[in-house]
C-alpha cells in the first residue's frame, strides 16, 4: 500500500521547477503575453518565511518577488497559491510535532487583504494570530480581511 506523503515532503517536492517559458497562445489571453515563472515549492514558502511580525504579504506580492528573482514578467498565479498552501500546512505540520519556529503563514493574504481560509486553522485561528501582532479584522460580506492591509504590505524580499 502506498503512503501519504506529508506537506514537508511536498514542500520538498519541487518536480524539476521552477520554469521559466515564454507564454503563448490560448494563455496568453488569460494571463498576457511575456515570460512566466513556474516557481518551486520551497521558493514560495523560503518568501513567506522573510515576512516579519507585524507585517503582511499578498499572494501578488510573492508573485512580483518571485519574478524579479528569475528575470520574468510575471510568476504563475495558480502554482503560487498552491504552493503557498502547501507551505501553511507543512508548518502546521512541523508545529503539531512541536515545532517553535515556523513560516508565518497566517501573514501571507489573498488578493485585497483577504484571509485565507483554506490555512490551516481557518479564519478563526488565523485572525487570532493577526490580532496578537497588531491587526485588526473586518468582515466583508462573507469575507474576512485585515483592516489598512497595505499599510503593512512587506516587499523587501532577499
Amino acid at each position: 500500500m502506498k503512503t501519504r506523503k506529508t506537506w514537508r515532503e511536498k514542500l520538498a517536492d519541487s518536480k524539476g521547477l521552477p520554469k521559466v517559458a515564454k507564454v503563448s497562445g490560448k494563455l496568453s489571453r488569460r494571463w498576457g503575453a511575456g515570460i512566466m515563472v513556474i516557481p518551486a515549492p520551497v521558493e514560495v514558502d523560503s518568501l513567506m518565511k522573510q515576512v516579519p511580525k507585524g507585517r503582511l504579504v499578498t499572494i501578488n506580492e510573492l508573485r512580483v518577488a518571485l519574478a524579479a528573482r528569475h528575470q520574468a514578467g510575471f510568476a504563475c498565479p495558480i502554482t503560487t497559491g498552491i504552493f503557498s498552501w502547501i507551505a501553511a500546512h507543512a508548518a502546521n505540520e512541523a508545529v503539531a510535532e512541536g515545532a517553535r519556529r515556523v513560516t508565518p503563514y497566517w501573514r501571507t493574504l489573498k488578493t485585497g487583504g483577504e484571509l485565507n481560509p483554506k490555512y490551516p486553522g481557518g479564519i478563526e485561528m488565523i485572525a487570532t494570530k493577526l490580532k496578537a501582532e497588531g491587526h485588526k479584522i473586518v468582515r466583508k460580506g462573507k469575507r474576512f480581511v485585515v483592516a489598512d492591509h497595505q499599510k503593512a504590505l512587506f516587499t523587501k524580499f532577499v
